[in-house]
């Protein structure tokens, strides 16, 4: 397992060295990313992608060295900062306030082509997308290379937030042996418990990890997500068995190759099994609700080195009075309560709660308030 986060008189000596570099001020996202890849939550990745690296990725989704990964983690820069710069040289890597986070070696400098990645990553070039429209957007040149960790980002949510390594002590202390994981950037509602509690029925423990990082402007806020996860661990789940960690990486939108992605992290954070519904990662209508069961598919588990957990699309059916998925239920649309996220934000808009068939009493309580909260900010 990677870790790059220095400390003691190595930590000393290198912000020391830091601070006489020459600095590369880093995105949100970037910064996220420096954290991951230092804590292991990246591993085996040492950095900021290479040349052969990112190639490796966008054409085989293979580094070199055979391991499977799925998205470029990569550190873009302007033509003059990689003129300026020399490969073996040490960079300091800043947030805007010119705090010094890290530090990375420079082993490549490279130009990339924005479509060529947008196709490869996000199967399509339309800038509505919001990961081609952020790609779009970046500067023109790509270093790579190693990265150590100086000082920590500030964390929003720091009684939830571990590293890999402590989530796999917090494991080992509680005797698990079969663990799934569950990503997500929204509220948990009924669909989403169905699945985690099936899951839970082969498994030792879940792992709740919600990512807390960039998303679109649209999502629900990552503070209001939070609260409506504590208030479904206090009344809903057994607390014995589930662990709620924060996932502070970014969202990249990326449908089918961001569902590899985010059941390798997983991996690194200790899990055995992970979940993967519909449209996993998905934005709009760029994927098919199940491209990214295909192509995991593809992968054996021994090479993934995680158990993909495949599931169809849950809901609660009247008829059954219950809830179900396409496998189980023999019943007609009709009597299926499906709520597309646009449907719940009019509704929250509007003051109507949401129906305890589709999320909890509590959560939709939650939910409530926020936007009652922020409709208010927007009149005034």
């Amino acid at each position: 397992m990677i870790w790059k986060v220095l400390e003691g008189k190595a930590l000393k000596e290198m912000l020391a060295q830091a601070r006489e570099m020459k600095r590369i001020v880093l995105a949100s996202r970037e910064r996220s990313d420096l954290e991951l890849l230092a804590t292991g939550a990246y591993s085996p990745l040492e950095g900021f992608m290479t040349r052969e690296e990112y190639r490796g990725v966008l054409e085989d989704m293979r580094l070199p060295s055979g391991a499977i990964w799925s998205l470029p983690i990569t550190l873009a820069v302007s033509t003059a900062e990689a003129r300026s710069l020399r490969e073996g040289e040490r960079v300091a890597l800043a947030d805007e306030d010119g705090t010094i986070l890290g530090c990375l070696e420079v082993q490549d400098r490279f130009r990339y082509d924005r479509e060529g990645e947008a196709r490869a990553v996000y199967r399509t070039t339309d800038p509505e997308h919001p990961g081609v429209a952020r790609l779009l957007g970046q500067k023109e040149v790509y270093l790579g290379g190693p990265v150590w960790l100086l000082q920590r980002p500030e964390h929003p949510f720091p009684a939830y937030h571990f590293d890999p390594p402590q989530v796999r002590e917090m494991i080992r202390e509680r005797g698990w042996k079969r663990v799934v994981g569950f990503q997500t950037r929204n509220p948990v509602h009924r669909a989403h418990e169905y699945l985690q509690k099936c899951a839970l029925e082969m498994a030792d423990g879940l792992l709740l990890h919600p990512l807390v990082g960039d998303t679109k402007g649209d999502d629900v806020p990552a503070e209001v997500r939070m609260r409506c996860y504590e208030v479904l661990m206090e009344n809903y789940y057994p607390r014995e068995r589930v662990i709620l960690a924060v996932f502070p990486g970014a969202m990249r939108y990326a449908g089918p190759r961001e569902a590899v992605f985010h059941a390798l992290v997983r991996k690194n954070y200790g899990c055995t099994h992970f979940i993967v519904g519909r449209d996993h990662a998905g934005v709009g209508s760029y994927y098919g609700p199940f491209d990214a069961h295909r192509l995991l598919e593809q992968f054996r588990p021994e090479e993934l080195g995680i158990q993909i957990l495949y599931f169809d699309q849950a809901f609660y059916c009247r008829a059954c009075a219950g809830m179900a998925s396409e496998k189980t239920c023999p019943h007609g649309a009709e009597e299926r309560l499906i709520l597309s996220g646009t449907r719940v934000r009019e509704m929250l808009r509007r003051g109507e709660m949401l129906p305890p068939e589709f999320t909890r009493p509590e959560v939709a309580r939650v939910l409530a308030e926020a936007f009652r909260l922020q409709e208010t900010r927007s009149v005034k």
